[in-house]
């Protein structure tokens, strides 16, 4: 397959060439199965396998390569699969925030970003137009979407079964400023011509959203073929069952890449940049016109937040979504604070046990 089919593009191609290391081959991470990969590069589909060397220079989650991720690769003579090496910078990349080894960060766990899906065009964040439709939901996707780098298409699925869809639609975008909005059915195929203009050949496109919102049965229409297996979703409460379990990366037909992602009730952000002053941008053009730089938007005379919720020119679940994610993003670069102390630690414990190994050592061969 040409690598240009499968995104490779300029940026990759100056990425790879500034590796020293010669014989390196450019390859994309199809599958990822807790450090097990697949890979797809000019030579075929591989399996693919981390080089020891790579493991100890990996210092944290995000360091390994995820679904989407450009790897350089060595192929072994006589073997089918593909040594990693070195994994590529990334054009753009979703995440969330994951903890590990010792559940909530209060107990002890460490909070690290995990990659849901690399060098993506857009992303399709796609919500139910049934009973699990949640505007605040959406807000949350949003931000995160804003702060992976790629470009945010909600989908509004299940239009066939909803009976107020200009309604839903105008209060998504009443939130999503300047985003496409498209309602569709993936059961009808209703509204599918919208979404060919973003899976044009060599661009990838990532799904993201709750389980039972019908990501499965979109990607099987898009590719044409029942590939991905899906289930009913609970009548009463419209709440579907995790049917993808992993992330995984598909090709149209017709062009273009897709990648799946498991359904995600609980989504905790990883910003990096501040996204929700994107996806909030009225709250933050409000907070400026307060009488006071400093205004807390409590009690302050002249706060023009305060006056925009009483007359009821702001949504009041709207700003208080906002204060939950602004929160969220305070505390998270709190934990990030704490990971960088107890690195800098760890290497000021490393030099002074160096130093005095050394200091011993001077001191048996009586040279101080």
């Amino acid at each position: 397959m040409n690598l240009k089919d499968l995104g490779w593009n300029e940026f990759h191609e100056k990425s790879i060439k500034d590796l020293t290391e010669s014989g390196l081959l450019p390859a994309r991470v199809t599958e990822e199965h807790k450090n097990r990969y697949r890979l797809i590069c000019q030579a075929g589909n591989l399996a693919g396998q981390l080089t020891g060397r790579y493991i100890h220079r990996a210092k944290s989650l995000s360091d390994f390569p995820s679904v989407g991720d450009w790897v350089a690769i060595s192929i072994p003579s006589g073997e089918t699969k593909g040594m990693i090496k070195y994994l590529l910078p990334r054009k753009s990349a979703f995440s969330r925030k994951a903890v590990l080894s010792g559940g909530m960060p209060d107990t002890g766990g460490n909070t690290e970003q995990q990659v849901l899906a690399a060098n993506i065009d857009s992303v399709f964040l796609v919500s139910g137009l049934d009973k699990e439709f949640n505007i605040r939901r959406i807000e949350r996707y949003l931000s995160a979407a804003y702060d992976s780098g790629a470009s945010p298409v909600i989908i509004l699925n299940k239009a066939d079964i909803c009976q107020d869809i200009e309604t839903k639609i105008i209060e998504v975008e009443s939130i999503a400023f300047g985003v496409p909005v498209h309602p569709i059915s993936a059961n009808t195929g209703d509204g599918f011509n919208k979404l060919t203009q973003y899976c044009r050949r060599g661009e990838t496109v990532a799904l993201l959203g709750s389980s039972g919102v019908g990501k499965s049965t979109i990607i099987n229409r898009l590719l044409q073929d029942n590939r991905i297996k899906t289930q009913e979703v609970r009548e009463y409460d419209s709440k579907g069952r995790h049917t993808t379990t992993s992330r995984q990366m598909f090709f149209i037909p017709d062009g273009g890449i897709v990648i799946d992602t498991p359904g995600m009730r609980e989504f905790q952000l990883w910003s990096e940049n501040g996204s929700e002053s994107s996806s909030f941008r009225d709250i933050e053009e409000l907070a400026e016109l307060c009488k006071f730089n400093d205004c807390q938007h409590q009690s302050e005379p002249g706060c023009a937040i305060k006056i925009a919720l009483e007359n009821g020119n702001l949504d009041k679940g709207r700003y208080r979504n906002y204060l939950k994610l602004k929160k969220e993003e305070q505390y998270l670069s709190v934990r990030k604070d704490e990971k960088e102390v107890r690195r800098i630690q760890r290497e000021f414990d490393k030099k002074i046990r160096r130093y005095l190994q050394i200091r011993n050592e001077l001191k048996k061969d009586r040279l101080i």
